[in-house]
């Protein structure tokens, strides 16, 4: 049932009716997805009227404090989505949504595709376990998945300047780079955006302790590493752990506490690196001494307790593609927190924290230049000190208000990209709406698009790959 915050709410022939799609659940509990998700709609709640549909499921007597309808929609319930599709004047969707409603795949309303999560390079890292011919499927049809937002889009968020690059030469190579929406803008800006994620104006207020002096192993005055946010497989612990191992011989005060290993989804299982995590902490010795595991996910209004009682912020991964482009949300939070960081290079908030000077920055897996690095925050006051003044100084330009200004501009004065309105696909009703230029080869989608719950995280793994079978399994 529909969930409405309040009536105060943009009204009038000017105001759009915007539907915003995550498969996230949308609750107390909130992982990545959803926050974005949360976040544009309360930004866009300023411009117009705005449903936020969550097919991951909405936590029952859950209300936002701004203007708002909540709906849930079934996975398979494609009459509930055209209801909602037909009401709205733009639709802003992330992940899986237009590969399982045929609502958002034909429609001819103008859409948003928040790309922020390059997935076909996430899968080469998440599935390369699960043998060569599901590997390879897996990257294809998460190739294709994104292809078909592509090629459909009218306007498309990515998460910074790196990710803007990449899927502007994956537009060009659907041939949506061409000269009507070159035309008038030349730097594609009114085509692609860079959105990061965002962090709160609110800052954070210790509200009850958590962590010091309350979890068993953990004391008043130790010194607290914090792995905010999830454990994945295409993350390094490993060398995390090992590394804190070896800074606890010369200060058992070090602890290192990871936030979130039961996904808030309940479809979504725990990941391996979970458990070999588990496995190296207590084969050093170090677990529940020196590091502690979160048994689930911690609430996205109490997370900020857990950044306030921190020393530190860290983030570790290996050296692949993913890397390259990922955003690593985390991030924000300890930027939100005034949290001197560590992380590893490679990605773009590596550059960041190295430009700025919020931390340090380490070669990936080295567990020697790593230990160093975790001494120096922890133990250096004027190295933490000065990084704790420059996260406080940097934080500023993240601010949800500030990056979502691209979204909100587009949604007040929205339009259909130059090429989609002239090729007449979208008046036509043609599936996927595509202007004569752009061809989607849609064999991976079509063919077995189960595989695509391996690569995104959205809706959950084993409810999504049921309900996609049953969709797409007539071949």
């Amino acid at each position: 049932m529909p969930a409405p915050a309040s009536d105060a709410r943009p009204t009038g022939p000017a105001a759009p009716r915007v539907l915003i799609i995550t498969g996230d659940p949308i609750g107390t509990k909130m992982a990545g997805p959803a926050i974005r998700a949360f976040n544009m709609a309360e930004a866009l709640s300023g411009v117009g009227t705005v449903t936020l549909a969550s097919f991951g499921g909405i936590e029952a007597g859950y209300t936002a404090p701004f203007p708002l309808t909540l709906e849930h929609v079934r996975l398979g319930d494609q009459a509930h989505m055209r209801r909602l599709e037909q009401a709205a004047d733009v639709i802003v969707f992330q992940g899986l949504a237009m590969a399982l409603f045929e609502a958002i795949e034909k429609t001819s309303k103008i859409v948003v595709a928040d790309i922020y999560d390059p997935m076909h390079l996430e899968q080469l890292e998440q599935a390369k376990r699960q043998g060569e011919d599901a590997w390879t499927r897996a990257v294809s049809d998460a190739t294709h998945v994104l292809n078909q937002q592509l090629a459909r889009g009218d306007f498309f968020l990515a998460a910074s300047e790196r990710q803007r690059h990449l899927f502007i030469g994956q537009l060009a190579a659907l041939g949506r780079i061409n000269p009507l929406n070159y035309k008038g803008n030349p730097d594609l800006s009114k085509l692609i955006a860079t959105v990061p994620f965002g962090l709160s104006s609110e800052p954070p207020v210790h509200e009850k302790q958590v962590l010091k002096g309350v979890l068993p192993g953990i004391g008043a005055d130790d010194k607290v590493l914090l792995w905010s946010g999830g454990l994945y497989n295409w993350f390094d612990p490993h060398t995390l752990i090992r590394a804190v191992a070896q800074v606890a011989e010369r200060h058992p005060d070090v602890k290192l506490f990871f936030q979130g290993t039961k996904h808030p989804h309940p479809g979504v299982p725990e990941m391996e690196i979970v458990s070999t995590s588990r496995a190296l902490a207590a084969e050093l010795g170090v677990i529940d001494a020196n590091v502690f595991f979160n048994a689930s996910w911690v609430d996205y209004a109490d997370r900020q307790n857990y950044l306030l009682e921190a020393d530190a912020g860290v983030s570790t991964h290996y050296e692949h593609i993913e890397t390259t482009f990922s955003f690593r949300t985390r991030i924000l939070d300890y930027l939100w927190a005034g949290l001197p960081m560590v992380v590893t290079a490679g990605d773009h908030f590596a550059e960041l924290v190295e430009r700025e000077q919020l931390g340090a920055v380490v070669a990936a897996e080295d567990v020697d230049g790593l230990a160093a690095a975790l001494e120096k925050v922890l133990y250096d006051a004027e190295f933490a000190a000065t990084a704790r003044a420059n996260v406080a100084r940097v934080a500023e330009r993240f601010r949800w208000q500030t990056v979502l200004r691209p979204l909100v501009d587009f949604v007040a004065d929205a339009r259909h990209a130059p090429d989609l309105a002239a090729g007449g696909g979208l008046a036509a009703g043609r599936p996927g709406g595509a202007s004569p230029v752009v061809s989607v080869h849609k064999r991976g989608l079509r063919h077995d698009l189960a595989r695509v719950v391996h690569y995104v995280r959205n809706g959950g793994v084993r409810v999504v790959a049921q309900k996609v079978r049953a969709r797409f399994g007539r071949g």
